[in-house]
């Protein structure tokens, strides 16, 4: 991809939850204190319809763990953006949802459907990959954060063109994953991507993650390139993963945390009030 940057997503069956309540007569916008990003996100959004003048309440639901990898703050923002909008009567594009995601802060393509490519900072690329073969993953968060709009902040071109070649196979093998619905190659390009990514961005555990990957039968290891989780993907079809997340319990004692996922489409749901 040249001299861009982008991120593929990867989607699981975890959903952060918006709601917006909006009105002619109040003060100000009433958001989560936790949650500055998304409360720039209904403003940006208000604008963007030209509604600025109303106000409201946002309530944000989420069990994502933040400033991991796992993309907290891109669905915070991307289900207030959408619930905003639909708010006043309308659904907008995924096109037009990432413009406005990205006028917050580097956002991941989680608003589009099936897997995305997503210039994180620019949204200069925007490539639809296709729908995910059945994944599961097996996530382990080893403790600490990363903050990603601090992260994206510093200059990495010269550690990415280092991996250029790398990213460029990684990205080949995924492709051809998603169109062929292979799991195994889809973990392929992922293992490539994540043992170039420690140039980037350094896990000390991602070694023995791949080494027990290995040893389970799993199709590859994919990592929060700017968090701390590591997940080990597995192929639906072969029903392995409560096996494997036991065996993940008793392999990394010292994990902070480990979880069980499905891999699904990205987009926006709606649910029932």
């Amino acid at each position: 991809m040249g001299e861009s940057h982008f991120l593929v997503t990867c989607p699981i069956d975890y959903f952060a939850r918006a709601r917006v309540n909006l009105s002619q007569n109040g003060d100000g916008l009433d958001t989560p204190g936790d949650c500055p990003k998304s409360a720039a996100a209904m403003r940006a959004t208000l604008d963007h319809l030209g509604h600025g003048q109303l106000t409201g309440k946002l309530t944000i639901n989420s069990p994502i763990p933040r400033s991991k990898g796992m993309g907290s703050s891109s669905a915070d923002v991307t289900a207030t953006i959408a619930a905003t909008a639909l708010a006043l009567g309308t659904e907008l594009t995924p096109e037009t949802m990432a413009a406005i995601a990205l006028s917050v802060e580097p956002s991941d393509g989680v608003m589009f459907p099936g897997i995305a490519l997503l210039d994180h900072r620019e949204g200069s690329i925007i490539q639809v990959l296709g729908t995910p073969p059945p994944m599961e993953i097996v996530a382990l968060d080893w403790g600490g954060t990363v903050d990603t709009v601090e992260f994206n902040t510093v200059d990495r071109r010269f550690q990415w063109k280092s991996i250029q070649d790398e990213v460029d196979e990684a990205l080949k093998l995924v492709r051809t994953g998603i169109r062929e619905q292979d799991p195994s190659l889809i973990g392929q390009g992922a293992s490539i991507s994540s043992r170039a990514s420690q140039a980037v961005l350094f896990k000390p555990q991602l070694p023995e993650v791949m080494e027990f990957a290995e040893n389970v039968g799993a199709v590859g290891v994919n990592i929060g390139h700017s968090g701390t989780i590591i997940g080990i993907l597995l192929d639906a079809r072969e029903r392995t993963g409560k096996s494997v997340y036991h065996k993940a319990n008793q392999a990394f004692p010292n994990a902070e945390a480990i979880n069980h996922f499905r891999l699904l489409s990205g987009g926006i749901r709606r649910v029932a009030s």
